[in-house]
């Protein structure tokens, strides 16, 4: 993995969905390396351009850069933070964690605390607390000197930076998309280095997923592909409690997986998985879980404008949405490189009519 966008620090800047400023600006610093034209918009998505040379299809790689995170709704007179949160959180992973609180001065450390194990009744240790029973404290002496430092309405994430495994495994909070902005910018390199391609390349950094698909939605509104590769994250199925009978098998160290399904063009999985094959690329084929919905960018970007021909490339994750994701770092290889083959494969017009 070599790329002027620096992993590390990608997956450890906050940016919950609609504060995505800091990773889309570092999302940004990268692309101007080798991209024409980079644009930000009102929602907070990037979207960066390779021209190409001649009628290929204009190809748009998008992948979200939020994360989940935390607001704050109320400082009580205490000086205790209460919030809510941004995106799909488990409440059992929010307890006793260290946190940043984002304001407009910078980050406030604090922790999400409970009353010690000794004091709980045992009616009260089988239940799990909901969020609204759950707070932030940021060691303020009272209410005033707590909103001296933070504000309602101030975003928050949980404080966890990237730990390297054994076996080129790594585990993060935010893996979940930030690792699909990886790929996509990572790809979007390498097929600008093989020379211009057929059609124009656009790069996306969307925002929102995890609230509303809004930044899928509207780049692909603006920028209009006429194919779009989503790259998200799915459920690595080796950890305990999976059913491969539900979910598929996509174990790490399996390569991505390509989506397959109603809202998913049938020409584009065809051709990812051609591709992959030819290539020698480890791969699975992860078919749609709901009728309706992949649950990704896919389902905004699909029915943008007249309709996009759209392709899904998963990265196996482990313990998704939670601050210990973790990914296998030779599945986000095989994903760029799988995405750069398929783009060099679209030399000329495609078919896409049904």
């Amino acid at each position: 993995m070599s790329t002027s966008l620096p992993f590390d620090e990608l997956l450890t800047v906050a940016g919950p969905s609609g504060c995505e400023g800091g990773p889309s600006e570092l999302w940004r610093a990268a692309a101007r390396a080798f991209c024409d034209d980079i644009r930000g918009d009102v929602l907070g998505s990037t979207t960066a351009l390779i021209r190409g040379r001649g009628n290929g299809p204009r190809l748009a790689i998008m992948a979200h850069i939020d994360e989940i995170g935390l607001l704050i709704t109320c400082i009580d007179d205490a000086g205790m933070l209460w919030f809510t949160t941004v995106g799909l959180w488990d409440q059992l992973n929010l307890i006793g964690q260290r946190v940043e609180v984002l304001t407009g001065n910078g980050p406030v450390p604090g922790v999400i605390g409970r009353k010690p194990v000794h004091l709980v009744a045992d009616a009260e240790a089988q239940r799990i607390p909901a969020v609204r029973e759950l707070h932030i404290d940021i060691g303020a002496r009272d209410g005033a000197q707590a909103r001296g430092l933070v504000e309602v309405g101030d975003a928050a994430v949980v404080a966890a930076r990237p730990v390297t495994l054994p076996n080129g495994r790594i585990v993060s909070r935010a893996l979940d998309n930030r690792v699909g902005c990886y790929v996509a910018l990572e790809a979007a390199r390498r097929i600008a280095a093989a020379g211009p391609p057929s059609g124009d390349v656009l790069a996306v950094a969307c925002s929102q997923e995890e609230t509303t698909y809004a930044g899928a939605a509207t780049s692909a509104f603006a920028r209009r592909p006429d194919i779009a590769i989503v790259i998200d994250t799915t459920y690595a199925t080796d950890a305990p409690g999976l059913d491969v009978r539900l979910l598929g098998d996509h174990p790490l160290g399996s390569g991505p997986a390509i989506g397959r399904g109603p809202i998913l063009h049938p020409r584009i999985f065809h051709l990812l998985r051609e591709t992959a094959q030819a290539e020698g690329i480890d791969h699975t084929v992860h078919a749609q879980l709901s009728g309706d919905r992949t649950w990704t960018d896919s389902d905004a970007v699909y029915l943008t404008g007249a309709g996009v021909a759209v392709g899904l490339v998963s990265i196996p994750t482990r313990y998704l949405h939670s601050p210990v994701e973790m990914v296998q770092l030779s599945d986000v290889d095989a994903a760029i490189r799988l995405i750069t083959a398929f783009a060099a494969r679209l030399d000329g017009p495609v078919e896409l009519d049904q």
